[in-house]
């Protein structure tokens, strides 16, 4: 299993759209996105934490060995 990459808020946002996901609503700096019963909210900050991205990854039902194929 690779290491994850270091990726901003937006880099992960455009990746989730690849894979379907749609922005349903912005408040601040946090975006929301939903494809069909997964949500999510992604930071839209330079660099997101380790355990922010594994948050996320999981919340969308995305394997850590799914996310290498589709970035």
């Amino acid at each position: 299993m690779a290491k994850l990459p270091v990726l901003s808020g937006r880099e992960l946002i455009k990746i989730l759209k690849k894979v379907g996901f749609e922005v349903v609503r912005q408040k601040g700096s946090h975006v929301s996105l939903q494809k069909e019963q997964f949500r999510t909210v992604v930071p839209l900050h330079s660099e997101l934490a380790k355990g922010t991205l594994i948050a996320i990854l999981h919340q969308c039902g995305i394997s850590r060995e799914e996310f290498d194929k589709i970035k």
